[in-house]
């Protein structure tokens, strides 16, 4: 899960992750939201990526859903 701080953020941080992981020969297998920008959904198979606009994610609060969920760091 990432946040960013206006969809426009919201969108780059999805663009750098398609981006990223297209470099590794990975492509999506859906990716929802991405017009509104709201929240990004992008399904990559075995990993799902949320990335939502501070407001949704609060609203939101799949942490309180996930919260027990092992925590994965990306770092590039």
């Amino acid at each position: 899960m990432a946040t960013g701080n206006s969809t426009t953020q919201v969108k780059a941080l999805a663009d750098a992750v398609d981006e990223k992981l297209s470099a590794q020969g990975l492509e999506p297998k859906r990716i929802e939201g991405y017009t509104s920008a709201s929240w990004i959904l992008m399904d990559y198979n075995d990993v799902i990526i949320h990335i939502f606009l501070k407001e949704t994610r609060e609203f939101y609060s799949l942490e309180r859903l996930w919260g027990d969920a092992p925590e994965v760091a990306w770092n590039e």
